[in-house]
């Protein structure tokens, strides 16, 4: 038990070393882990699919959206709101909190949509309708869950840490708006 405890440990060094010396390509894999992770619970709980029939490629386009959009763009938020908002505090964190639903929420739920739905191959007029019908019933959703996130995020946990907290929340949040983007119409 022992060996167990000093490899968990070690291993959480390693993360926090990494998270130290490349803050953005953590963060980015880790994001693109957990989009991916929250794609696959979609297709096996909520659509009930065979392992047979997962579809892959889906889960691959999901995961690149944390990868190179979801992590990099979460990082730079929170250094923006970090420098210009400020750093501990119950006002900071209920600013911080209004300026990311306020600002960031809308525009990144658009954007994730909009390129999910590129992802997937479809024209633009078809993304655009897509993106009436979803939009704001996700933005409704978000409004729900996220604020109280961000409020524990912003008040509690170092910025090298916060969006792994919201990662790791988002992975239930990921096996939603996959569900949502991927469900036929």
């Amino acid at each position: 038990m022992h060996v167990v405890v000093l490899k968990f440990r070690g291993m959480i060094r390693l993360y926090q070393n990494a998270l130290v010396r490349r803050p953005y390509l953590m963060q980015a894999i880790q994001s693109g882990a957990l989009m991916g992770a929250g794609d696959l619970i979609s297709q096996t709980l909520i659509e009930k699919k065979p392992l047979k029939d997962l579809d892959y490629k889906r889960t691959c386009q999901f995961a690149s959206i944390g990868l190179f959009v979801g992590g990099p763009a979460l990082r730079v938020w929170y250094g923006v709101l970090q420098k210009y908002i400020g750093k501990q505090g119950k006002a900071v964190a209920l600013k911080k909190v209004f300026v990311d639903q306020a600002i960031f929420a809308p525009s990144f739920l658009f954007m994730i949509l909009a390129t999910v739905g590129t992802m997937q191959g479809k024209n633009w007029d078809t993304v655009q309708t897509e993106i009436k019908a979803n939009y704001v019933d996700v933005l409704k959703t978000n409004y729900l869950i996220w604020p109280w996130v961000q409020l524990v995020n912003f008040y509690y946990v170092p910025l090298q840490y916060q969006v792994l907290i919201v990662q790791g929340v988002a992975l239930f949040w990921n096996t939603y708006l996959s569900w949502k983007t991927n469900r036929q119409q």
